[in-house]
Order: C-alpha cells, then structure tokens, then sequence
C-alpha cells in the first residue's frame, strides 16, 4: 500500500473526485430546529448574494481541507525510513478525517445550489496549492503533520465563527450546516492532538493565516 505508485493513483483519484464528481454526504444534511425550519423566512436579494458568497468561502475551504488531507497521507505513504505500519496508519487517520470534510462538501454545493449561487471558479488552483502544503507537512514526520491538522481546525473553527456572526440571523439553514461543520473541526483538532500532534512554530501559524485570508477574499468574488 506504501509504494510510490499506490500512493500516486490514490492521490489522483482522491483529487478527480473532490474536483470532478458529484460529491455525496455519508450523513444527512445538518437542519435548523424543527420550530425554525417549519418557517423558513425569506432572505433579501442582498442577503442571498451574501450567504452564498460565504458558503462559496466554506466550500473552497472544504476543497482545501481535502487537498491538504490527501497530500498529507499521500506524503505519509511515500516518506523514506518510517515503519510501514506508522505510515498506513497516519495515512488512514487523515482519510478518515477527510471523510467528513466529504460530508462538508456536499451540504456546501447544497446550500449554494438553494441560494442560486456557485462554487469558487478557482478550485483547481486551490486544491493544487493545498495539496502542496499537505506534502510538505507530511514528509515533515508525523507528529508535525499531525500538528499541522490541530493549527489547520483551530483556524477553521475561528474561521466557521466569523460566518456565524456575519450570516444573515434569519438564514437558519446556513447556520446548521455551518455549526455542524464547526464541531466536526474541533473534533478534528482534538483527535488529531491525542494522536501525537505537535504544537508548530508560531512563525508557521502566522504563515498558515496569512494564506487563509488570501483564499477567502479572493473566493469570495471569485
């Protein structure tokens, strides 16, 4: 399962599908309170424009999350000198991680299709930029790689903050998803710590910010 070509086809069948197919949810899509979703109120054209451009945002991220996981498996598989038996199960922790983000993917597109509006036009060049990042930490053993998931989620979560406090208050099926996905990252955070990640550099958690917010203000114009 550790050999370079193994890991190379799983990789790219992993990329085709988050960029390419249709993605389906293995849970149903998170719903606001029976009292709340009985009457759904009406959102105005600019509220509209806005939910959907922060559920373009979230979808980029979940397209990066994904690109970081499977960069960081693929470099957990292909690392020189590791025990087999620690690469595969590094590997395994982030796919099973990645299948939430799956998850999140899904009820993004939803959303979006709900508000009419569409998924970021760049997300070939997000994945392939995320999916970098994820080998480069990978092959930096795996308590960094680990680490580098706990800082990834701990930002994510501020991050699903921020688009709590910004949505629209009445758009209650944004908010849904948005929460679930918020608890799904600080689940993330928590496995991926007592799985023996690292705390990193602070000068690479400024790094790591730094190009969070040039993701989600471009994607969310473009």
């Amino acid at each position: 399962m550790n050999s370079f070509v193994d890991a190379t086809l799983i990789a790219a069948d992993n990329a085709l599908r988050t960029l390419l197919a249709p993605h389906r949810a293995a849970r149903p899509t998170p719903q606001p309170p029976a009292e709340l979703a009985a009457h759904p109120a009406a959102l105005s054209d600019a509220e509209r424009r806005l939910s959907g451009a922060l559920m373009r945002v979230n979808h980029v991220g979940e397209i990066c999350a994904q690109a970081l996981y499977t960069g960081q498996a693929y470099a957990a598989r292909i690392a020189p000198g590791a025990a087999t038996a620690d690469q595969e199960r590094t590997a395994r922790h982030l796919e099973a991680a990645a299948q939430d983000e799956t998850d999140h993917l899904a009820w993004c597109q939803q959303r979006l299709d709900e508000l009419g509006d569409r998924r970021s036009l760049l997300c070939p060049l997000w994945y392939a930029g995320a999916f970098a990042i994820g080998v480069a930490a990978g092959l930096a053993g795996r308590g960094v790689s680990l680490g580098f998931v706990v800082e990834t989620e701990r930002q994510v979560e501020a991050h699903l903050d921020g688009h709590l406090d910004r949505l629209p208050a009445h758009d209650h099926a944004s908010r849904a998803i948005v929460q679930q996905m918020k608890d799904d990252e600080i689940r993330h955070a928590r496995d991926a710590l007592h799985a023996g990640g690292v705390e990193l550099p602070t000068p690479v958690k400024w790094a790591m910010r730094a190009a969070a917010k040039v993701m989600t203000t471009v994607a969310h114009r473009i």
